[in-house]
């Protein structure tokens, strides 16, 4: 059941986000006066088809790992004299730069408007950056970092959720390694801390999946949680089980439970293993046996009985910041934490080319179907987030000059404008292979860490 869960939400988000990426061709394309003979979503042989009244043939086909626009092209075939100024190859190349950049631009407007939608129906919630365990003989312990401080400053830029901790840790691992942090444990003056990691190993696994917090040996502060079931999700180990909501966890294998945080760390470390949950229901305790599912988070294989936290965590009032938006701040909020992101993505390919950072990053078909399938088990919220970073990947990925992609062809039809002339076939076949190769080297590397990820 969860292998088909994650099959079902990976075909949508991929054919959603593969949709609005070929429509983005198909519009622009049209109104810059191109013919479009067919739009396809996914790839082989159509499963529906139709020809709409515009005249295009539209396309559904079952291997949703793609999608394309068929324009009118008399380099496919012999293209009527009237019909000429509306082929590819007969417009401007500028023209050609618009319609190849209307895909990846597509991408990022969909993030765009997503993300800005969630902000005004949500607000804006950040959670100030509290460190709570500090584990001892740790970089974070020996650099004098405490339980209680709260980071404002990471080497001089001003922070104030976890998130952009996160952001400024990992940027700084992925190059020099020496944060100084800025922290301030309650009313006290602030002080400076020096993060200094010098060996660039050492540097590159803090920037793997997991993150640099938990490398560097410290974590943020969460409220005591109690050992209370939230949502059980239909199907899962814990529902199958006979638990459901409300269940308090008394004990898991006869170690008591004081917090949510104790079931977690109980049941995280046994994947696939069956354990002995102790629960109380209205006065009355029972012991059933459940097999926890095996999932892969953040690169590491964990075990898992697909229920969730109670709704109500409760953080003390000076710890949760909420801001609600309109639709204008919603907007400008979403366009700049989608630039944020545009940007450390850029650095971080750049320094994983480089070798700084960890290419266990790289993620294929596996982890983003994992990840759709447990977004969705989240929520409608978390999905929709899943959905802005992928269409986020999607776009960027698109951009690099890779000739097989759109930022390949970009770059050949800029050529061709500079020159005066089309390229030499010869020439566009060896960027073509050299394309393919390029993308087969990436996928590998993304499949073999999908395996390694489900063996580790």
């Amino acid at each position: 059941m969860t292998v088909l869960w994650y099959l079902l939400w990976f075909a949508v988000a991929v054919s959603l986000l593969v949709t609005v990426h070929e429509f983005g061709h198909f519009w622009v394309g049209r109104r810059l006066g191109l013919k479009v003979l067919r739009f396809s979503v996914g790839f082989g042989k159509p499963i529906l088809s139709w020809r709409g009244r515009d005249g295009v043939e539209y396309w559904i086909c079952p291997i949703p790992l793609g999608g394309y626009v068929k324009f009118l092209d008399e380099r496919e075939g012999p293209v009527p004299t009237a019909e000429l100024p509306r082929s590819f190859t007969r417009v401007h190349p500028l023209r050609r730069v618009l319609v190849l950049l209307a895909g990846p631009g597509f991408n990022f407007l969909f993030a765009v408007l997503v993300l800005a939608g969630m902000f005004w129906a949500s607000g804006l919630t950040r959670w100030l950056p509290v460190v709570g365990d500090v584990n001892a003989g740790s970089i974070a312990a020996r650099a004098g970092v405490r339980s209680g401080d709260r980071i404002v400053a990471i080497n001089g830029v001003p922070v104030d959720s976890q998130s952009q901790v996160r952001m400024q840790l990992l940027e700084v691992m992925s190059g020099s390694g020496n944060a100084r942090l800025t922290v301030r444990a309650g009313d006290a003056a602030p002080r400076q801390v020096d993060l200094d990691v010098r060996d660039p190993a050492q540097r590159r696994r803090l920037t793997g999946p997991s993150g640099p917090m938990g490398g560097l040996g410290m974590h943020f502060w969460e409220p005591s949680i109690p050992p209370v079931l939230g949502r059980v999700l239909p199907g899962g180990p814990a529902a199958r089980a006979g638990l459901a909501a409300g269940d308090r966890i008394v004990a898991v294998d006869g170690r008591p439970m004081k917090d949510f945080q104790d079931v977690v760390a109980a049941i995280s470390p046994n994947p696939g293993k069956t354990l002995a949950i102790t629960y109380r229901r209205g006065g009355a305790e029972r012991t059933v046996e459940v097999t926890t599912a095996s999932v892969t988070v953040a690169g590491r294989r964990i075990g898992r009985i697909e229920a969730e936290e109670p709704l109500t965590m409760h953080y003390p009032p000076g710890m949760v910041r909420h801001v609600p938006l309109g639709p204008i701040a919603a907007l400008g909020k979403a366009s700049a934490r989608i630039g944020t992101l545009t940007v450390l993505q850029v650095r971080l390919l750049w320094r994983m080319m480089l070798g700084r950072v960890s290419i266990k990053n790289l993620g294929g078909p596996l982890t983003i179907a994992q990840e759709a399938g447990q977004s969705a088990s989240a929520g409608a919220s978390s999905f929709l987030g899943f959905l802005v970073l992928i269409s986020l990947e999607i776009g960027f990925l698109n951009l690099l000059p890779i000739p097989i992609l759109d930022g390949g062809q970009v770059v050949f039809q800029l050529l061709e404008w500079v020159k005066g002339a089309p390229l030499s076939e010869r020439a566009q076949i060896i960027g073509q292979q050299v394309g393919i190769a390029l993308l087969i080297l990436l996928m590998g590397v993304a499949l073999f860490n999908d395996i390694a990820r489900q063996f580790s």
